[in-house]
């Protein structure tokens, strides 16, 4: 719904541009004549008081005077005439405009005069301060911009006119085309959310590459992006890479969570590859738009030059790539057609004098090793093999960019001679490389893009994978912190909110006193070899950083006095600070855990951010942690522990047995649950968690609340990524047949097919407004993988057969206050309340969501619909433009 009015700017029929001059070097002159040139072949309105004719078009005074409606504005005058000139297009009929000047600001209140004129109609605004618009495929070139692009199909989106510009001029250097380029400027109205909901759903787009600097709405982009990521590649660059947080933090996980490290995590759960570099975009559009997501990314190199295999993997390895096993099996194919001074490993080196047969024969054994997911071909230029007769071999081999359904990528090396090759080689429709580095950065690309494309279909419930129940004694802990006026909590009381979301803590005893810390020991050290003595003070966070733990107690009067040493330091180091006591634990000895990090902290842009890692005192140093956003599941967890080297460390190595991961697992998704309960958490440390076959235990945890949102309920709101709202099932019986009603899911597209098929097609055309015969796997795509921000759809299950029986479902317009609703009920099922049902708990989902109306269009025909409409409470009226349609609405509030 964040398209709304937006389709005029993206293709209009006409054009009226505002400040259109006869004015040699000025930007009027160089807009209208970039418009005219293009070969627009709509109308083309100049509009400027000062001029009768404008290139020997006749002139218009105002929106006023034109004879037309122009579907789009394009305006380059002065900007303080900007809002007075929004408000007469908008009066005109006029839509979507595309401001080109500068100097709308907040501080001079004209950027809020342009929206205030735009609100009433929804008019839509690219911009201010854009280079403009262009969109090759109709020839409109309605900006400054120095060249007209080509017609393609890759959409480019960018926050800078400056890279728009210069990708411009690179991608008609390398024959590349476009489907639109949209200069967003200052994106006052009209942002890169808007343009990829517009954009995941234009048939000439196959492809959608971003320039992006600021992310000014993160949910509505995220949300965006993941629509459109399902249907096809988003490539991204994210300027600012070294960018860091803030320099003081109160945990760990602040100083380590760097705002980059977020972008990263925000855009793999969207479903975006992100890139390094401007001419890496369109290499990656290559091999993204050519290839299915893998499982793994596991590369065979079949090359004729050593060298140029070793320099691949390098650059493979760099890219945390994976080059594959080949099995025993391989080894004897190879055996049986390569020379015996083969290198008889990955890279498969088959010498430099291999013809065409020697090729073929290494590629299609290479291909067919169960442990190879990529085939990389590389040639090198050789006084006894013709680049050109390899690239023909390779060619012959390879269908639509696969062998044997894997991608087949090539690097012909060199120049002159390697030149046709590869330009025989891509009319076959196979991705090639002129340089190693290129190459294996194609396989980092695809290998990436394919884990994102694995995280984006991830929906973990807002409920996580293992209820808790410990929300409540978390909720007791953190309401009597607030009440003291704190933010800090103790390590005990850490520990206690961590323990009652399922993650194992040890035991711990409150001395309030050196004798009581004695005490206390002597009980432990009756189960417990040695025992642990901490500082407990509210006004000390790092309690290590000023000597406040003291470890390998192996008595009770030695625990008295390690009390006692603990607060003569603390009375040195920091003399404000109250003692509260000490915490008494037993010594958690094991000698083959590996030290790690668990932790939170809040992003300015996309929010609450979960970090994972190695720990221990010097974690800083270390730097060996990745990021995920939450809410996480059992999937989302192992692939953030894989990111790091720990995590590789935890599968065992040497005489150090596998840690057990899958506690590992659980206790991220205790943390991630915890932050889904409690928008008041701003930060949190779990260092270190001790991680070995036993499984994990917390040996410190360190949590910072604000006490101002203690009782804000969850969901947290803050979330950028909606969980799946599980709350939402029911049970519903009718005339013998109970139904399961929930959320729809990701996985529910496999009941699509035997769903649609027990449809008549009266039915199809009632609710789709139309006939339709077939529905495309993208379409299926988005009725099913929902972002939860945005749109809500129920389905019905059978109880019995797990059959799909109904859908209901709602999208809602950018400011979540309005919402289109949609009905559809299996054919041999209508008649027995279901569909009511399905209505019934639409409505009461959009009034918890704050939802004021719910609208429908339908066709007039569709008699059982509109009668239950007014049954429910709809108002019904004709729709105004369109006729035999009806609009059904119903006030929520």
């Amino acid at each position: 719904m964040t398209i709304r009015n937006l389709e005029h700017a993206f293709a209009p029929k006409s054009v009226a541009v505002f400040g259109a001059s006869a004015r040699d070097g000025s930007v009027g002159r160089v807009v209208f004549d970039n418009v005219v040139s293009g070969g627009f072949e709509g109308e083309i309105w100049p509009v400027n008081p000062k001029y009768l004719q404008v290139e020997g078009r006749q002139c218009y005074h105002n929106a006023a005077d034109l004879p037309g409606i122009p579907d789009l504005g394009v305006i380059v005058t002065p900007p303080d005439t900007i809002p007075g000139i929004v408000r007469d297009l908008a009066e005109k009929g006029t839509r979507a405009a595309v401001v080109i000047t500068a100097g709308l600001t907040r501080e001079n209140g004209l950027r809020q005069a342009m929206l205030d004129a735009a609100k009433p109609t929804l008019f839509r605004i690219i911009g201010p301060n854009t280079v403009g618009l262009m969109i090759p495929p109709v020839k409109l070139n309605a900006g400054f911009a120095h060249m007209a692009a080509r017609p393609g199909n890759i959409a480019l989106l960018s926050q800078s006119g400056a890279i728009a510009t210069s990708l411009i001029d690179w991608a008609a250097d390398n024959n590349v085309g476009f489907s639109q380029i949209v200069s967003l400027g200052d994106m006052a109205d009209v942002d890169v959310g808007d343009c990829l909901d517009m954009l995941a759903g234009d048939a000439r787009t196959r492809a959608i590459v971003m320039y992006l600097e600021t992310i000014p709405n993160p949910r509505k982009f995220i949300s965006a992006a993941r629509a459109a990521a399902r249907i096809k590649p988003v490539i991204a660059i994210k300027s600012g890479r070294h960018e860091q947080s803030a320099k003081a933090a109160a945990t760990h996980t602040g100083a380590l969570s760097g705002a980059d490290r977020v972008v990263d995590a925000a855009l793999l759960r969207a479903g975006i590859l992100r890139v390094k570099g401007l001419t890496e975009l369109f290499d990656a559009v290559e091999t993204t738009a050519r290839f299915v997501p893998l499982e793994r990314a596991r590369v065979g190199i079949v090359t004729n030059g050593g060298g140029a295999g070793v320099l691949a993997v390098d650059q493979l390895i760099e890219g945390n790539g994976e080059l594959a096993e080949l099995s025993p099996g391989t080894i004897a194919c190879l055996d049986a057609v390569l020379p015996s001074t083969w290198s008889h490993a990955n890279p498969v080196d088959i010498i430099g004098d291999a013809p065409p047969e020697r090729y073929r024969g290494a590629i299609e054994a290479v291909a067919a090793d169960a442990g190879t997911d990529v085939v990389l071909v590389m040639n090198c230029p050789t006084g006894l093999g013709s680049p050109l007769a390899a690239a023909s071999a390779v060619a012959a081999l390879v269908q639509d960019g696969k062998i044997g359904g894997k991608p087949v990528l090539t690097c012909w090396l060199g120049g002159y001679t390697a030149r046709e090759g590869r330009r025989v080689l891509r009319d076959a429709g196979i991705a090639s490389f002129e340089t190693p580095a290129d190459a294996a950065m194609a396989v980092s690309n695809l290998s990436e893009w394919s884990r994102a494309q694995r995280a984006l279909l991830r929906t973990p419930s807002s409920q996580g994978e293992a209820a808790t129940s410990g929300r409540e004694a978390v909720l007791a802990v953190f309401r009597q912190v607030a009440k003291e006026g704190r933010r800090m909590l103790t390590e005990t009381e850490a520990k206690a909110a961590i323990s009652a979301y399922g993650i194992p803590v040890p035991e711990t005893i409150i001395a309030r006193s050196p004798a009581e810390a004695e005490a206390a020991a002597g009980r432990l050290l009756k189960v417990s070899e040695q025992v642990v003595v901490k500082l407990l003070s509210k006004a000390v966070s790092h309690k290590s950083d000023i000597g406040g733990v003291m470890l390998n107690i192996v008595d009770a009067a030695a625990a008295g006095a390690a009390a006692r040493t603990i607060e003569a330091r603390v009375r040195k180091h920091a003399p404000q600070a109250d003692i509260e006591g000490y915490a008494v634990q037993p010594m958690v000895v094991r000698k083959q855990a590996q030290e790690l990090i668990l932790g939170m902290s809040r992003d300015p842009i996309f929010g609450p951010a979960i970090l994972f890692g190695a720990g221990g005192v010097a974690v800083e140093v270390m730097d060996d942690t990745a990021i995920a956003l939450p809410p996480l599941d059992d999937i989302l967890s192992r692939d953030l522990i894989g990111q790091t080297r720990i995590g590789r460390l935890l599968a065992g190595f040497r005489d150090r047995k596998p840690a057990d991961r899958q506690a590992i697992i659980a206790a991220l998704n205790g943390l991630s649950q915890m932050i889904v309960d409690f928008p008041c958490l701003v930060s949190m440390d779990i260092n270190p968690l001790l991680a070995d076959t036993a499984g994990v235990i917390a040996v410190d945890a360190r949590i910072e609340i604000d006490p101002e949102q203690v009782d804000e309920p969850g969901p947290n709101p803050a979330l950028t990524i909606r969980p799946y709202p599980s709350g939402w099932g029911k049970e519903f019986s009718a005339d013998g047949t109970c139904y399961h009603i929930r959320p729809i899911k990701p996985v529910d597209i496999a009941l699509y097919p035997e769903f649609l098929a027990r449809i008549s097609p009266d039915d199809l055309r009632l609710r789709f407004l139309s006939p339709r015969k077939s529905f495309s796997d993208q379409m299926l795509k988005r009725l099913t993988q929902l972002d939860y921000d945005r749109d809500m759809a129920f389905v019905a299950l059978e109880t019995s057969s797990g059959a799909l029986a109904g859908i209901s479902r709602i999208s809602c317009d950018p400011d979540h206050a309005v919402a289109e609703y949609a009905l559809l009920v299996r054919t041999d099922i209508q008649g027995h309340g279901l569909g009511w049902e399905l209505l019934r708990q639409l409505v009461y989902y959009a009034k918890a969501d704050g939802i004021e109306r719910i609208e429908g269009t339908i066709l007039g025909e569709n008699t059982k619909m509109l009668a239950m409409c007014r049954e429910f409470g709809f108002s019904i009226r004709r729709h105004p433009k369109e006729p035999g349609l009806v609009e059904a609405t119903l006030e929520l509030c």
